[in-house]
């Protein structure tokens, strides 16, 4: 018997998988090498780092020390920066425009605060009060100026008030009250005039800027406190004081030097009624110190006085060269303060007519020498006594 052969079955084939397994395990392997590779190059870097800064001859603490100052040296500039703009973006907000967008507040010189009250008990009294200015041009070489503040209540100018001045200031505080007596019924005729001057001790001094109020177009019913710009001051003239002529006569023999005040003419007005009631005052002066004074009578209600009075003082040949002979008008005033209209002076320091004046007396002994002088403001005068006091 023959055994029975063994049936063979239909063979099935199967798939390698291994050929699945080996695209995956590249992939993977190649991510894990590119992760421990930037590993690898931060801690190289890191590893460097580190020994730069084992090289740097300083203990750690001092080296994280010099750390926090950077990063707050850092911080407070770009806090500094960011404050900046925002002022910046601010005051840009709050002056005014033209029409290419300037600042007109800054070329016009700044801003004043005044405040306006008018007492409805007494109908008679307007309080000015100046409180302070703001962003004031600089006017001194130094960026600065020496401010102070006229008011007017125009178009009467013989009644004014000055404010004191603040040394080396764009941005005064002042808070000075001033007082205006005047019937309630006139002021609306009337505008208040305040200008910013720089004060200068040797010479003129420069205005930066005013603020006019015409009274009409201001409600008095209650206080006014705002803000207001300063704008460009016209420039004026210089107002005519007069003149006066004056006689001198020295002998120096005798060592006496006389001063003839012969008469003055076209004075200012100073009074309500057009005219004035003007004196006039000598002054004999020596580096600065008053030595001798002398004063004239009044003369009532005329511009245009007539005195022919002589005042004789005693000084040696030798010091003539050191006097200085100051001359002011005043206008008398019963009540209130004598002011002055205008003022001169001659002497060996003198410039211009005053020192041809003095030349002309010492060169003609015994002989009394007329000049007329053209009055000068007095506080211009004044500084340039306090110039050559200076230079001494």
């Amino acid at each position: 018997m023959t055994a029975a052969e063994p049936t063979t079955g239909p063979t099935m084939t199967m798939a390698p998988t291994p050929a699945v397994m080996s695209t995956s395990a590249p992939e993977s392997s190649g991510s894990n090498n590119t992760e421990i590779n930037k590993n690898d190059m931060f801690e190289e870097i890191k590893s460097k780092f580190l020994n730069e800064i084992d090289k740097i001859p300083l203990p750690p603490w001092a080296l994280i020390a010099i750390a926090v100052v950077a990063a707050l040296l850092i911080l407070t500039c770009c806090f500094c920066i960011i404050k900046k703009c925002c002022c910046k973006k601010k005051k840009n907000k709050k002056g005014k425009k033209g029409k290419d967008g300037f600042n007109m507040k800054n070329m016009q010189g700044g801003e004043l605060l005044p405040v306006l009250t008018f007492c409805p008990i007494l109908c008679t009294q307007l309080t000015i009060g100046i409180l302070q200015a703001a962003d004031l041009m600089s006017m001194d070489s130094g960026g600065t100026s020496d401010p102070y503040v006229k008011v007017l209540l125009l178009p009467d100018k013989k009644k004014k008030f000055d404010t004191k001045v603040h040394k080396k200031t764009l941005n005064p505080v002042f808070n000075e009250t001033f007082v205006f007596k005047v019937p309630y019924e006139e002021l609306g005729g009337k505008t208040l005039c305040m200008s910013v001057y720089d004060y200068d001790r040797f010479s003129k001094h420069d205005v930066i800027g005013e603020v006019k109020l015409p009274m009409n177009t201001i409600d008095l019913g209650r206080p006014i406190e705002e803000w207001r710009d300063l704008e460009s001051a016209d420039q004026e003239e210089p107002e005519k004081l007069g003149d006066i002529c004056i006689s001198l006569r020295y002998v120096p023999t005798a060592g006496k030097l006389t001063v003839c005040i012969l008469e003055a003419k076209n004075l200012k007005k100073m009074d309500a009624c057009g005219l004035s009631d003007p004196y006039v005052k000598i002054q004999l002066l020596q580096g600065g110190k008053r030595l001798k004074k002398k004063k004239t009578t009044v003369k009532k209600n005329t511009l245009n006085p007539y005195y022919n009075e002589s005042f004789s003082f005693e000084i040696p040949l030798e010091q003539m060269q050191k006097i200085l002979v100051a001359v002011t008008v005043f206008d008398y005033d019963k009540i209130g303060k004598n002011d002055a209209i205008g003022k001169i002076f001659v002497g060996s320091k003198a410039t211009g007519l005053g020192l041809k004046h003095w030349s002309d007396m010492l060169a003609n002994p015994r002989r009394p020498i007329a000049q007329w002088h053209a009055l000068q403001p007095e506080e211009d005068i004044d500084g340039q006594l306090a110039s050559l006091n200076a230079k001494k």
